[in-house]
């Protein structure tokens, strides 16, 4: 009778290894401009139905595998930042086909939007213009690349560009972009980015720009995406949060004023509107376990609940003064947003309680005791609501300045949370109300979206040098691995029931999710 469990669990594992590795296969090699293998290559294959793209990378012999592919016609194409090669179409596979594709690359173009927000902050001339473009407050969803640099306007378009933005991120910059600043800010785009630019061709002509760009470990080359294009243009995808049924709801930012869901077997997604009249600006969308789906409305001061039944949405308004940014549900169903003030809204009541203590918040977690924890960007300061007593404490981040943003509360009570602008991985002990920090690789880590895997990493991505990062809290080791796009601005990271990590790709309006093609399962390793 004791062997059954054990037989039983190793069929279970064989079930699982067999699901996952169900399905078509592409392999093949990529070789760079000399012919010697290509390392690092993104390679991509889309599937022209769905749309669903499945991204992997080239190893150290240039070789490539795409596996679980539906059967159906794909597109297969490279991206590598200054090199070139035609995309093969019409690329037709059946189920558990094994086909295989090679590419040679050629010599291209390094383009202004194929760098990084770093790479942007090193090569830009310096004025008051540049300091306007790169602030925060100028980048809160997109920055320079998918929305500057790959056009060219002249000085009416970029000033056209510039009142826009005023006017739909209203809320966000009217009080910071004055009348003179949005002036500069228009005469700077357009010296960059106009029909006289001031710029060379490409940022490799730039002295400068070969010390900008880092190099990734062989550890690196084992990452999978998986992506999804969101069904309008624009819509700034803030990030992808699983339910209980499967589907991923997706806030849209900006003027979009829709949560999408997302069928990720199918890639099929729905809109459902919110009837709020200008920019909602929807930071947030979170399953509750009632099937129910919690929204918040940065613009208006909202929180909306997305109703399973009826599939319509109703909005709640805080009458007082502030912002709504992040929404966590508690295990009494309380609705917590974050923003100014951090706030509470009871579902039965249709009431909130403002902690005007709480002047800022950015992220709310709940931890095992049921008690509230939170960040705050620039108060620099993380903090913890008492269940019972709704008393709050607070403590300075480590770091003065260092600017908490996502936090993470691990199985242990342990609070993690990563520090922006000190470009820090931190903990807190609740026991001991002890901190310790541990410094990011690189010259501008800004930590930003964080969350942990199946196996106890802890993930970030990087928001000005458009990379991702796997922290071990253990050890304090961290691996970078590169992205597919430029401009990853990353929010949130969420992870479904089968441990992929979710997220989305605002300014590429996208969302997707991250696994390695390989995971330990006990002490032997294991493809996934």
């Amino acid at each position: 009778m004791r062997t059954q469990p054990r037989f039983l669990a190793f069929i279970s594992l064989m079930a699982f290894f067999s699901s996952v590795c169900s399905g078509a296969t592409i392999t093949g090699t990529v070789k760079g401009t000399e012919g010697a293998p290509f390392q690092g290559a993104f390679v991509e294959a889309q599937n022209m139905k769905s749309r669903i793209t499945t991204i992997v990378l080239t190893d150290t012999h240039g070789q490539y595998q795409i596996p679980n592919l539906p059967a159906g016609e794909y597109r297969l194409q490279i991206r590598a930042v200054g090199f070139r090669t035609d995309p093969k179409t019409g690329v037709g596979l059946t189920a558990d086909q094994k086909a295989s594709y090679d590419f040679a690359l050629q010599k291209g173009m390094v383009r202004w939007s194929d760098i990084s927000l770093y790479q942007g902050k090193q090569l830009f001339p310096a004025g008051r213009g540049k300091d306007i473009l790169l602030s925060r407050t100028c980048s809160i969803c997109h920055s320079f690349q998918s929305r500057m640099a790959s056009v060219t306007r002249d000085a009416d378009g970029w000033a056209d560009r510039v009142a826009y933005m005023r006017s739909a991120m209203g809320y966000a910059l009217t009080s910071q972009l004055n009348d003179q600043d949005a002036a500069t800010l228009s005469s700077y785009i357009t010296s960059l980015f106009g029909q006289d630019s001031v710029l060379p061709k490409s940022p490799a002509d730039m002295p400068g720009y070969q010390a900008t760009v880092r190099p990734f470990s062989n550890e690196a080359l084992n990452i999978v995406y998986v992506e999804y294009d969101m069904p309008g243009p624009s819509r700034m995808p803030f990030s992808a949060a699983p339910d209980k049924n499967g589907y991923l709801w997706i806030p849209n930012f900006g003027a979009a004023n829709k949560i999408t869901r997302l069928d990720p077997k199918t890639g099929e997604m729905q809109d459902f509107p919110v009837a709020n009249i200008g920019t909602a600006a929807i930071h947030s969308a979170v399953p509750a376990p009632d099937g129910s789906v919690w929204l918040a409305e940065q613009a208006s001061n909202k929180v909306g609940r997305w109703d399973p039944d009826t599939q319509q949405i109703t909005e709640y308004h805080d009458a007082g003064k502030g912002l709504k940014h992040t929404i966590r549900i508690d295990r009494s169903g309380n609705v917590w947003s974050t923003g100014s003030p951090l706030s509470k809204f009871d579902p039965e009541t249709k009431k909130f309680t403002r902690f005007e203590e709480v002047a800022d918040s950015y992220d709310v977690r709940q931890d095992k005791n049921g008690d509230i924890w939170f960040t705050r960007l620039f108060g620099s300061k993380i903090g913890k609501i008492d269940e019972k007593t709704m008393k709050v404490t607070q403590w300075d981040s480590p770091t003065p300045g260092g600017g908490p943003r996502r936090m993470e509360i691990a199985t242990d009570g342990m609070v993690w949370f990563d520090e922006f602008n000190a470009g820090k991985m931190a903990s807190f002990d609740p026991k001991t109300q002890a901190f310790q920090e541990y410094p990011l690789p690189g010259p501008d880590p800004t930590p930003y979206a964080l969350g942990f895997d199946a196996d106890g990493y802890l993930w970030y991505n990087s928001h000005d040098m458009d990379v991702i990062g796997r922290f071990d809290p253990k050890t304090g080791k961290t691996i970078e691995y590169p992205f597919p796009h430029a401009e990853v601005f990353m929010r949130e990271f969420f992870r479904d029931a089968e441990g992929r990590m979710w997220y989305g790709t605002n300014p590429n309006n996208k969302v997707g999710y991250f696994y390695l093609t390989k995971r330990t399962v006990g002490n032997e390793s294991a493809s996934k």
